[in-house]
This record gives structure tokens, sequence and C-alpha cells, in this order.
């Protein structure tokens, strides 16, 4: 799969909001709330074009119960897919769309994790500015190795969540 990094689009936040309403209308009473986090959530960080979703369910459980109205969606359920508690989704083979990380409500480490770097980038628009100028730089050296992609991120990304984890703390 090829990795491309482009400008940030207006047009994300819209997107998210369509695709929103659909999961809102695949799972009903069940969800909690829906979160736009990654990378396309952050204006004017360059990203891969692919929408990160967070819904939070009542019951972490019941997830897989759906996965039916989910794959009519177009989504590819692929289980906890590495991080206990999550249900994920992909959506567009291998041109990407969407990603849903389904977690239980409750499930605050990573729920926080992920708030957290996406308010910290809002926050902090020179942070923004380095993380997609080193996303595209590695999307030019590595533009068909996805792995290579993602673990030249890797020392950045966990010193940014260590950095925005402490700013969530000291905000509140």
């Amino acid at each position: 799969m090829n990795v491309i990094v482009s400008g940030y689009d207006v047009r994300w936040p819209g997107e998210f909001e369509e695709e929103a309403a659909r999961l809102r209308g695949i799972f009903k009473e069940e969800l909690v709330a829906i979160h736009h986090f990654g990378s396309t959530s952050v204006p004017g960080l360059k990203a891969k074009p692919v929408i990160d979703m967070m819904p939070l369910v009542k019951n972490i459980e019941t997830v897989d119960l759906y996965n039916d109205k989910m794959i009519a969606l177009g989504y590819e359920p692929l289980g906890e897919y590495g991080i206990e508690g999550r249900r994920f989704y992909r959506k567009g083979g291998d041109r990407r769309t969407h990603h849903v990380h389904i977690f239980q409500f409750d499930y605050e480490k990573e729920i926080t994790r992920h708030l957290a770097v996406r308010d910290y980038l809002r926050s902090h628009p020179e942070e923004a500015s380095k993380y997609g100028a080193l996303k595209e730089q590695l999307a030019n050296q590595f533009c068909d190795d996805m792995e290579a992609y993602i673990n030249g991120k890797d020392q950045f990304v966990q010193e940014l969540e260590k950095k925005a984890l402490e700013w969530w703390k000291d905000k509140d």
C-alpha cells in the first residue's frame, strides 16, 4: 500500500460528520459519543487522507453483533487488532477512507491518549507543523513501505503522546 500524505483538507470534518451519522444509525442506543481524532481532526496538519473515528459505546462486548451492518456500510471488521478492549474497522480497502476505533466509554487510558494528542496538536500549531513535516518527509522516503513510514514516526509520536498527556493533565 502506498503512503500518501497530503495537506490539510477542509472537507475532512464534514466527511467525519457524514460517517458519524451513518454510525449513529447503526449503533443507536449503544452509542455514547463519537470523536474525530488523528491527523485529519487537526486543522492545518498534513495527514494521510483517512478519517479516524472513535465511537464510545456502553458495552464493548455488544459491538461484534453489529459486524454485518458495518460490513454492509463497507467496513472490514478486524476485532481488537492489537489493542485490547478495542474493536477496529477499516473502510476502503487499499484506498482507505475511514478507520473506526470503538472503545467502551469508560476505557479511559486509550480514549484519553487519543483525545489528548488531538487537543494538544490543535493547541500547539508549532508541534503540529513539526509532525506534519516529519510525516511528509517519511512519506516521500518510504512511499511504498507503510511499515517503514510508521516506524519512522514512532519516536516522535511517543514523545508527542507524553507531552500531550502531561498537558492534558495540567489543563484541568
